[in-house]
């Protein structure tokens, strides 16, 4: 069982992960009523069988059908999610990541939520020493 990372996975398959990590453990047909433009039964089930070669997906028997689960925790799975949009979109740079998300949510930002933010980067320069 090979295991790639979730960078390499296709629009579809990355579609299917964001179920099931939303889910937490999913049929196909779970999964074929949650697509947008869904492809056929077969399809869904070929795709998870393939998610499953790669080592991003995990089944148990429940009954007479499959139920998939990531083999991924989800913390793992975002950081690893995080690590390439940061790579894709912020030439790698924390800082810069972190001052797109706050001028995008400025307005939705509360005192509390800029308080804790501010403890955490305080937090982060005291590890640092």
């Amino acid at each position: 069982m090979k295991k790639a990372g979730l960078e390499d996975l296709s629009r579809r398959e990355r579609q299917i992960m964001d179920i099931v990590y939303r889910e937490g453990r999913v049929s196909a047909t779970d999964v074929l009523a949650r697509l947008a433009d869904p492809p056929s039964y077969s399809a869904v089930r070929a795709m998870l069988r393939i998610l499953e070669n790669k080592g991003h997906l995990r089944h148990e028997l429940d009954g007479n059908r499959y139920l998939y689960l990531p083999t991924l925790p989800m913390h793992r799975a975002s950081r690893s999610a995080l690590r390439n949009v940061l790579e894709t979109f912020f030439e790698g740079s924390t800082e810069k990541a972190v001052a797109a998300l706050l001028d995008l949510s400025r307005d939705e930002l509360s005192d509390e939520d800029l308080e804790r933010l501010s403890r955490l980067i305080g937090e982060a320069r005291k590890e640092e020493r």
